[in-house]
C-alpha cells in the first residue's frame, strides 16, 4: 500500500514540472520574438534620424549704409544759470514774477524800495549845482583879475589863485557828477531785471523782507533751456575718432535711459581739455535746441554721435553670429543643401546688424536660427527670413 502512494506522488511531481516547463519556456520564447518588433517600432516612431536635414532659418548678406555711433551716459546741462540777487540793500516792495515763468532778457522781476535811493540821488544833484554855481562865479572873478594883471593893477599871484580856484571848482563837479550818477545808478538798480531769458525757478524771497547784495539764496534762479547743453562721457580710446572730426557739426541725439525713446537732436559743441584718470573717459559737450522743452536740467540721457557712416557695406544680423576657437565666423548655406562654417572679420555694428569686413559675399545667405545643432556639412532645410 505504500509503494503505490509513492508511485502517485512521483507521477504528480513529474506533472507539474513538464507543466512549468511548458509555461516559462512559452513566455520566453515570446518575449524574445516580441522584443525586436518593440525596438524597431519603437525606433520608427520617435527615434533620430541622422539623414534628416536641420530646419533652419537663414537671410541674405545685404549691402547698406552702417552709421558708427558713440554712446555715452549723458547729463542735461544749461548753457547759463543765474542767480539773481539785489544790488542794492532795501526792502523788497513787489514781485513781478510767477514761479516757473518763462522770462525774457530783461524782463522786471522784483522792485524794491526806491525812495532812500531818490533822497539820495536830489542830495547830489543839490550839491553838484552849488558847485556849479561857485565855479561860474570863480570863473567871472579870474576874468576879471586878468584884466587888472594886464593893466598892472594887482599882482601875478593874485591871478594864479584865482585861476587854481577854478580849477578846484571844476574838480569838484565832475565829483559830483560821479555821485549823481551812482545815485541814479542805485536807484536803477531798485528796479530788478532778468539778466538772461529762461525759466525761473521757486521764490527764495517774499516781498517785505529786506534784501541784501550778499544773501546766498538770492531772490529767484533763472535756468536757461532754450537751447540747452548735454554732458556725456566716452571712452578714452574713442577720442581720436572724434577730434578728427572737430569742426564738424556732428549730429547727436538724446534718448531716455531705457534707449527706447528718442527725446532731443542736438550737435557737438566741444571736447574737455583733460581726460579723467579715475575713470578712463573725456566730457564730450553736445548742444540741443530743446525747442518743445524735452529736455530738463539735471536729466540723465543716453547720447548717441555720429561719428562715420559706412556706405555700401556688407550687412548681416547679429544674431548669425557664432564664435570658436579660431574667432568668429557664420554658417553660410550652399547650393546643395548643406552649410559652410565661414570665418569673418567684423566691422562696426548699429543695432542687430554688424558690418562684415572680409570673408562674406552680398547675397550669400547666413543661418540666423537653428544653429545649435549644426556642423561643417550638415544638411539643412532652410525658411528664409523676410
Amino acid at each position: 500500500m505504500k509503494k503505490t502512494w509513492v508511485v502517485l506522488l512521483l507521477i504528480v511531481a513529474a506533472g507539474a514540472a513538464a507543466a512549468a516547463w511548458y509555461f516559462y519556456g512559452n513566455e520566453a520564447s515570446t518575449a524574445a520574438t516580441s522584443a525586436p518588433k518593440a525596438a524597431k517600432g519603437k525606433a520608427g516612431r520617435g527615434g533620430f534620424d541622422p539623414n534628416r536635414p536641420t530646419p533652419v532659418s537663414a537671410e541674405a548678406a545685404r549691402t547698406g549704409d552702417v552709421s558708427i555711433y558713440l554712446n555715452g551716459l549723458g547729463t542735461a546741462t544749461p548753457l547759463r544759470t543765474v542767480t539773481v540777487r539785489s544790488r542794492v540793500e532795501g526792502e523788497l516792495m513787489r514781485v513781478a514774477f510767477k514761479e516757473g515763468q518763462f522770462v525774457k532778457e530783461g524782463d522786471l522781476l522784483a522792485e524794491i524800495d526806491p525812495r532812500p535811493f531818490r533822497v539820495q540821488l536830489m542830495q547830489a544833484e543839490g550839491q553838484l549845482a552849488r558847485n556849479q554855481a561857485l565855479l561860474a562865479n570863480a570863473r567871472m572873478d579870474l576874468e576879471r583879475y586878468e584884466m587888472l594883471f594886464r593893466q598892472d593893477s594887482i599882482a601875478r599871484q593874485e591871478v594864479d589863485t584865482q585861476a587854481s580856484l577854478v580849477r578846484q571848482y571844476e574838480g569838484a563837479i565832475k565829483a559830483d557828477q560821479s555821485q549823481v550818477a551812482n545815485a541814479r545808478l542805485q536807484l536803477d538798480y531798485a528796479r530788478i531785471h532778468a539778466p538772461i531769458s529762461g525759466r525761473l525757478g521757486l521764490r527764495q524771497v517774499d516781498p517785505g523782507n529786506v534784501v541784501r547784495p550778499g544773501d546766498a539764496t538770492g531772490i529767484v534762479v533763472i535756468t536757461q533751456l532754450q537751447p540747452i547743453a548735454v554732458v556725456f562721457s566716452i571712452p578714452q580710446d574713442q577720442l581720436p575718432q572724434v577730434l578728427k572730426k572737430r569742426g564738424e557739426k556732428l549730429p547727436v541725439e538724446a534718448w531716455d535711459r531705457e534707449n527706447r525713446q528718442r527725446i532731443a537732436n542736438g550737435t557737438f559743441m566741444t571736447v574737455d581739455n583733460q581726460i579723467d584718470p579715475a575713470t578712463g573717459t573725456v566730457k564730450v559737450k553736445a548742444e540741443f535746441p530743446n525747442a518743445d522743452g524735452a529736455l530738463f536740467p539735471n536729466q540723465f540721457v543716453n547720447a548717441r554721435m555720429l561719428v562715420e557712416t559706412r556706405r555700401d557695406a556688407v550687412v548681416i544680423p547679429a544674431a548669425a553670429l557664432q564664435r570658436g576657437s579660431q574667432g568668429q565666423f557664420v554658417y553660410v548655406v550652399k547650393d546643395d543643401g548643406t552649410v559652410s562654417v565661414r570665418p569673418v572679420k567684423l566691422g562696426p555694428a548699429e543695432g542687430t546688424r554688424v558690418a562684415v569686413e572680409s570673408g562674406l559675399a552680398a547675397g550669400e545667405r547666413v543661418v540666423v536660427d537653428g544653429l545649435d545643432r549644426l556642423r561643417e556639412g550638415a544638411r539643412v532645410e532652410v525658411s528664409d527670413r523676410r
